[in-house]
């Protein structure tokens, strides 16, 4: 058994507690919100990843004490540069493990409507792009499972997806 010298001083069984609850704070899924943004035109705004190189939905992580509602328009206008107008309607809650394999994150997708860019992303190293699409012209596959929130959102169900 390995020795934990800097914290021999913990009673026996304080170590075994201590990894049960590191375990549960560190294994949590994060919340995270996705945007399908839209300009008043009808197309919808995708970023591209600087990791794999694949389009997904404009979007994130909360901050901690942030509200989903002041997350979606700083992450739209972090990762695009578009000015954010207005947030719709819940198209979808996702939750598939096997999304992202950075972390499992349950992801809140929600319609915007935004300007069209003008400024690109702040962080070119996480997205290197953002750019405009027509409804019949929008890339097959989408990064992290997210081709299933846009078919959702672009649908309009009035039902919202519960993954």
């Amino acid at each position: 058994m390995p020795s934990f010298a800097p914290l021999a001083w913990l009673p026996k069984g304080a170590l075994g507690v201590l990894k049960e609850i590191a375990r549960h704070l560190l294994r949590r899924p994060v919340v995270g919100i996705a945007a399908v943004a839209r300009t008043m035109d009808g197309r919808v705004l995708l970023v591209r990843r600087g990791d794999t190189g694949t389009w997904a939905l404009p979007g994130g992580t909360l901050e901690w004490g942030e509200l989903l509602s002041r997350a979606l328009p700083r992450e739209v206008e972090e990762e695009t540069g578009a000015t954010f107008e207005s947030i719709g309607r819940v198209t979808g809650v996702y939750s598939r493990p096997d999304r992202d394999p950075r972390f499992h994150a349950v992801t809140v997708c929600v319609l915007a409507v935004v300007k069209e860019p003008v400024r690109g992303p702040k962080n070119l190293v996480e997205i290197c792009e953002a750019q405009l699409f027509a409804i019949d012209a929008l890339p097959e596959n989408l990064a992290m499972g997210m081709h299933d929130m846009l078919s959702d959102a672009l649908a309009d169900k009035a039902d919202v997806t519960l993954e």
